[in-house]
C-alpha cells in the first residue's frame, strides 16, 4: 500500500514536473516571439531562455509554430467546455453565441492580443492559423452533436451552424483588429452575432422568394 501511494506520488510530480516545463519552453518563446519576432528567433533561443536542452523542446513540440499554437488550443479546449456547460434545453443558436462570447473574452488579454497580431503580420504563422478555424469547427460540430444525442438527423445541421459559426468568429477576428480604442468585447461579439443572425434570415428569405 505504501509503495503504492509513493508511485502515485510520484507520477504527481513528474506530470507537475512536465507542465511546468512545458509552460517555461511557452512563455520563453512567447516573449522572444514578441520581442524579435517569430522569423528571427531560433529554437536555440528559445531552448536557452527556458533553460532546457534542444532534446527536451522537441520532447513537447515538434516546431517553434506549434508553441505558438499551443495558446489557440487551450481556446478549443474552453469553448468545448462552455458548451457542455450550458442548459441542456437551450437552443443550438443560443448555446453557441453564448458559449464563444463567454470563451473569446475569457481568452482575450494583452498577450493574446498581441499573439494575434504576430499571426496577422508571420506569413508562415497565418497559413497555419487557417488549420485552427478548420480543427475548431469539426470540434464544434462534435459538441453541438453530442448535445442532441448524437442523432444522425442532426448531423448536417449542427455541422452547417458550427460552419457558419467558425466563419464569423474569424470575421469577427478580422474586424476586432480594426476596432476603436476600448471597445468592449461583449459589445462587439453581440454586434457580430447579431448581425450573423440577420444576415442568415435575409438570405433564408431570398432563398425562399426563388420558388
Amino acid at each position: 500500500m505504501a509503495d503504492s501511494k509513493r508511485t502515485a506520488a510520484t507520477e504527481g510530480r513528474r506530470q507537475r514536473k512536465r507542465r511546468q516545463t512545458r509552460e517555461r519552453i511557452e512563455q520563453a518563446a512567447m516573449s522572444l516571439f514578441l520581442q524579435r519576432g517569430f522569423e528571427a528567433t531560433t529554437i536555440e533561443d528559445i531552448t536557452e531562455a527556458a533553460d532546457v536542452s534542444k532534446r527536451s523542446f522537441f520532447d513537447y513540440f515538434p516546431s517553434k509554430e506549434e508553441v505558438v499554437f499551443a495558446w489557440q488550443d487551450g481556446f478549443a479546449d474552453r469553448l468545448m467546455a462552455e458548451i457542455a456547460a450550458r442548459p441542456a434545453e437551450e437552443p443550438s443558436v443560443a448555446v453557441v453565441e453564448a458559449a464563444i462570447t463567454a470563451t473569446v473574452i475569457a481568452s482575450v488579454d494583452e498577450r493574446g492580443l498581441a499573439l494575434s497580431e504576430l499571426i496577422r503580420r508571420t506569413p508562415a504563422l497565418k497559413a497555419r492559423d487557417q488549420v485552427k478555424y478548420a480543427r475548431l469547427e469539426q470540434k464544434l460540430a462534435e459538441a453541438l452533436l453530442l448535445r442532441k444525442g448524437n442523432d444522425p438527423g442532426e448531423r448536417s445541421r449542427m455541422r452547417v451552424l458550427a460552419a457558419v459559426v467558425i466563419g464569423a468568429l474569424r470575421v469577427g477576428g478580422e474586424l476586432w483588429q480594426q476596432r476603436e480604442p476600448g471597445a468592449s468585447l461583449h459589445d462587439f461579439a453581440h454586434e457580430i452575432f447579431a448581425g450573423l443572425w440577420k444576415i442568415l434570415a435575409e438570405f433564408g428569405n431570398e432563398a425562399k422568394n426563388r420558388f
